[in-house]
């Protein structure tokens, strides 16, 4: 499991992030939600090895995470990064020994990618298709995506959802996702993260949400940005 233990990070002398402990099991989906400038993706470089903390630890079945002990952990940025001039096939010829073409592959036929297309060419929505892709193609612990839904249409959206369910092991698999589409992706998730002001306010579980609180989980997390938590 990935373990965050008292965790700040600053950037010069601002805090993206302060005093976050949090533990994620495997098995699980999890949104992480908050406000723009709120540290979503600063964790999520966190986890995957891509930043150190400041102070605390972040942790990995109780190894220091670093670049080299993160190799089983996918991590998807928000923006595009890819050789233009590939086609959607040779994007998923990858450095990463967990990688499985034939998986990835078959996400893309999933997803209705063309593997001949060039990458320069695809829509913006084919893109965050492809992106989704190569990581699923990854025989990963955990999948770290930052705002893959960000800006995509419906249909899109649809599509890339019903892949987290379709090519992940709920078993063994667990996908950290931050979004700014609560209301479309709770159905997915098992638990929530919020941050507020570089703070984490709330580590829930969704089913504990509508039983304890009588709310969706959309309602429960404006709740509490309205009573200033």
């Amino acid at each position: 499991m990935i373990e965050l233990r008292n965790i700040t990070k600053k950037y010069g002398t601002r805090k993206a992030l302060e005093e976050i402990t949090l533990t994620l099991p495997q098995g699980k989906i999890i949104g992480l939600v908050g406000e723009n400038g709120s540290g979503k993706t600063t964790l999520l470089k966190l986890m995957s090895g891509l930043l150190t903390p400041n102070v605390g630890s972040a942790v990995l079945d109780g190894k220091p995470i670093t670049r080299k002990v993160a190799t089983n952990i996918a991590y998807m940025p928000d923006a595009d990064m890819f050789y233009p001039y590939f086609t959607v096939g040779q994007f998923y010829e990858s450095q990463f020994t967990d990688f499985n073409p034939i998986k990835a592959k078959e996400i893309a036929q999933f997803l209705n990618l063309d593997l001949n297309s060039k990458l320069k060419n695809l829509s913006k929505g084919n893109r965050g298709r492809a992106k989704i892709a190569a990581t699923l193609g990854r025989e990963a612990d955990y999948y770290l995506l930052d705002e893959p839904f960000s800006g995509l249409d419906p249909m899109v959206r649809d599509d890339i959802a019903k892949g987290l369910i379709r090519f992940t092991d709920p078993e063994r698999q667990t996908v950290i996702l931050s979004t700014h589409e609560l209301k479309e992706v709770e159905p997915l998730l098992d638990e929530i993260i919020v941050l507020k002001g570089s703070r984490l306010i709330a580590h829930e579980a969704v089913d504990e949400i509508r039983d304890t609180y009588g709310q969706d989980a959309t309602s429960w997390m404006v709740s509490l940005f309205r009573e200033g938590k």
